[in-house]
């Protein structure tokens, strides 16, 4: 099985041998696209580097649904290509690349109409399931099946009866999107990529019109170095503007930001076995099972504010209230969100004729030489654009270099996870832990699960759960920090484990024995301590004040009352 450790000392290995040779490759952008980027580059045997100016994942790839899925709503654009693609890559991360981390779940769609209602939503959704089978990738999900409204309400108690007339229930998958970007940045490892994160790019290298590399500077030990890489991709999404700014260049395409929120909620609060998908005047809402939670959302509007930290504001919040609430016979209220977050989709807009032609998914350009752009898309499709953003870096490479194996390369802890899952009663017995930890464990780790388990051995107080936070075990926090690349205390409640918004307190009760886990692996002394739990909770007191503003303007200056954290 391969493995790779992301601590501390391996970052700083990493920014040094960086440093020291040019690189083949050297991607820009710690997201999904990015760090597939990564992952694509080094499995054709190119010499790659990735760095991200925060954590990973710390921007769209840890906001999101936290959907694998076609785009049911797609088919109703009539963009075929689009969803069997998706489709496509929905069956490959569920049977071969992660299944350790990408899980089927299924969706009711309330029906208002009769008859005609239900055969043309029932033609899309037979033609989302044709389409996934035809994949060859998708055998492994349920058919949808057609429910009349009594058998809906068995399913879905929660539902109004005047809601629906009948329904549909249908097949996608779901994942921790920030704990499946973290996985691919060290599988993109294992194969010998250098990884950092915390390391911002701040300029271009520049021969003449060339780029030949990027001036990065260490945000954790301080100073400013240069690498050095045959071909730069720009993975940076919502921020690919702001990063080809550095270069002077506009070109061919620019991205915008468009905020979507969503709300948490207990488990209790909706008494239903399946999720829902519901209609809005805009878009559609997702109301999707998350382990002991609901997540609520998705909204979608125009943000042109702070993008590292894009604020949910109340009028945000109410809307989602408002309009999921409209078919749930006991409604939700502001005292039943646990938690609530926000993120930035990056969406194409083109500048003349010909770039308004642009996939509405995603597109890669070659704006100078040296330098590759990737943007838009969707998480879904990230091993895709990849995928093409690397080709387009061959182009530049002037050498002959493999095709892309990323369809058949699974990631760090897939390898092995169905027969660990199969005996996870006698992984149970052996090391004390309940059945449902250990599932709990698998279903984060997969077969890395034996990493974890050493930790307890070690020191068996890890095997005790968090005191406010009983879903994760302490171990957890000390793998995040020692092996997974976390480097704060907001990296580990807020990504690596899911603890900012499965909480009625947001991770302040939990903060600080967090931090003092975290302590010994990244060398923190007291006062370090002191600053991770005080920065968090301003960020988290920060947050709930700007979901008590009324709108994007006055929610984003109150998100931006906690700076950033500093290290020592």
């Amino acid at each position: 099985m391969r493995t790779a450790t992301l601590g501390p000392a391996e970052r700083g290995e990493a920014l040094a041998r960086m440093a020291e040779r040019e690189l083949d490759v050297l991607v820009v952008g710690g997201g999904v696209v990015g760090a597939g980027t990564a992952l694509d580059a080094a499995t054709r045997g190119l010499a790659t580097g990735l760095v991200e100016a925060r954590d990973w994942a710390a921007g769209t790839s840890s906001r999101s649904s936290k959907l694998i899925h076609g785009g049911l709503r797609y088919l109703e654009m009539l963009d075929f290509a689009l969803v069997r693609e998706a489709l496509k890559e929905r069956g490959l991360l569920l049977e071969r690349i992660a299944p350790h981390l990408v899980r089927p779940v299924p969706f009711l769609y309330p029906l208002q109409h009769k008859a005609w209602e239900r055969f043309y939503a029932g033609s899309g959704v037979a033609l989302y399931d044709a389409m996934s089978i035809s994949s060859g990738h998708g055998r492994g999900l349920p058919t949808h099946r057609h429910l009349t409204r009594k058998h809906a309400l068995r399913v879905a108690p929660c539902l109004k009866k005047d809601a629906l007339v009948g329904a549909l229930q249908y097949y996608d998958a779901q994942m921790d999107d920030a704990r499946y970007v973290a996985t691919i940045v060290r599988t993109a490892a294992a194969y010998g990529a250098d990884v950092a994160n915390r390391a911002r790019v701040v300029g271009f290298l520049r021969e003449g019109e060339r780029v030949v590399g990027a001036r990065v500077h260490d945000l954790e030990q301080g100073g400013e170095f240069e690498i050095r890489a045959r071909q730069v991709v720009n993975a940076t999404g919502v921020w690919t503007d702001d990063t080809q700014g550095l270069i002077a260049e506009r070109g061919q395409f620019h991205v915008r930001a468009s905020k979507g929120i969503h709300l948490v909620v207990p488990k209790d609060r909706i008494h239903s076995t399946t999720g829902l998908i519901l209609r809005t005047e805009k878009s559609v809402l997702f109301v999707i099972p998350w382990g002991r939670h609901w997540i609520v959302g998705t909204t979608d509007t125009d943000w042109d504010l702070d993008k590292a930290h894009p604020a949910a504001s109340s009028a945000d919040i109410d809307y989602l209230l408002e309009h999921v609430n409209s078919v749930l016979s006991t409604p939700l209220t502001r005292d039943d969100v646990q938690g609530v977050y926000a993120g930035l989709r990056p969406l194409l807009a083109g500048e003349s004729d010909a770039t308004s032609k642009l996939s509405r998914e995603h597109t890669v350009a070659h704006p100078v030489p040296g330098l590759v752009v990737v943007a838009g898309g969707k998480y879904t499709t990230y091993r895709v654009m990849a995928k093409d953003a690397v080709d387009e870096a061959v182009h530049g490479l002037d050498q002959k270099v493999a095709d892309c194996v990323t369809e058949d390369v699974p990631l760090m802890g897939a390898e092995g996870y169905k027969a660990l899952w199969n005996t996870r009663a006698r992984i149970a017995q052996r090391t004390g832990l309940h059945v449902a930890r250990v599932e709990h464990l698998l279903n984060r780790y997969g077969s890395m699960i034996d990493e974890v388990l050493e930790l307890i051995t070690a020191d068996p107080t890890l095997g005790e759960p968090l005191a406010a936070a009983d879903d994760y075990l302490r171990a957890e926090v000390v793998y995040a920090a020692s092996h997974e690349g976390a480097r704060h205390l907001d990296d580990v409640l807020t990504r690596r484990t899911r603890v900012s918004i499965e909480t009625f307190d947001r991770g302040t009760r939990s903060a600080r024995e967090a931090a003092e886990l975290m302590a010994p692996v990244l060398g923190w002394d007291e006062g370090q301590i002191e600053r991770e739990v005080e920065h968090y909770e301003k960020r988290v007191e920060a947050e709930r004040e700007s979901q008590r503003q009324p709108d994007d303007l006055t929610a984003d200056a109150a998100r931006l009352g906690a700076p950033d954290i500093q290290p020592r």
